[in-house]
């Protein structure tokens, strides 16, 4: 039987660096490449193993002396709507989110960049140029898209598409099981709005009706308050030794 591709995919180990979630600590990484017809497949796998991806990469943390990096998702089927949830979905509803192709506009690098000035201005991504963030939405070989998030207009019941100033935007792969958000930015001056967490309401409520059961959130990690605002989409699951184990906090 012929070997497919990702059978034996080649990994490479970063050299150590400072962690960015918890101080006095150093982070290295695992990764390869996600290249070719196979990219797809692998990156499903490769998710499910923990993996993130980033342009043609996935890597996961592969941290000597640390295992605080858990990667997370939501279940979509069993999701707990508490009431806080509902009065901001109900508070977003002039939004629509339009999904399209990967590709990278001015307008979307003009939110990136003011996304980056207000809540990461000393975060690695701080120096971005135009085509960082061109590479960063456009080198892809797996299933992703740009979801664009605008107010609705008169013609968005025929469209399906918002009108107006952009002031959400996440860039999402679709596997064979869930829903991986990528990266997100939105609008800094709508702080009222949680843009952050209606994104990723919606993109719960997309999952649900594709019939895929997960929504991939990334890393979470106990005690950086960076990643705090993840414990509060249950129930969810987390990646262990064991495998994924189910979590479920009640509601405060």
């Amino acid at each position: 039987m012929t070997r497919q591709p990702f059978d034996n995919p080649q990994f490479y180990l970063t050299a150590p660096s400072e962690c960015p979630y918890l101080p006095d600590r150093k982070e290295r990484k695992v990764f390869t490449h996600l290249v070719g017809p196979s990219a797809p497949a692998l990156n499903d796998i490769l998710t499910q193993g923990g993996f993130r991806r980033s342009q043609n990469i996935a890597y996961r943390p592969a941290c000597e002396n640390c295992r605080a990096c858990v990667s997370v998702r939501v279940c979509v089927d069993d999701f707990r709507w508490t009431k806080s949830f509902k009065r901001l979905w109900k508070a977003n509803a002039d939004l629509i989110g339009a999904e399209m192709p990967p590709g990278p506009s001015a307008e979307q690098y003009d939110l990136f960049r003011s996304y980056l000035l207000s809540r990461h201005r000393n975060g690695g991504m701080a120096e971005m140029s135009v085509m960082d963030y061109s590479m960063m939405i456009e080198d892809t070989h797996v299933n992703t898209a740009v979801v664009e998030y605008r107010r609705r207009g008169p013609d968005t019941f025929l469209t399906g598409t918002g009108e107006g100033p952009l002031c959400g935007v996440a860039l999402t792969d679709r596997m064979c099981d869930g829903l991986s958000m990528v990266y997100s930015f939105f609008d800094p001056e709508q702080h009222p709005r949680s843009l952050g967490t209606f994104m990723i309401l919606d993109h719960i409520v997309r999952a649900q009706q594709l019939g895929l059961p997960y929504v991939y959130l990334g890393y979470w990690v106990e005690g950086s308050p960076k990643m705090k605002y993840k414990e509060r989409f249950q129930p969810q699951e987390h990646l262990g030794a064991y495998g994924w184990q189910r979590v479920d906090q009640p509601e405060d």
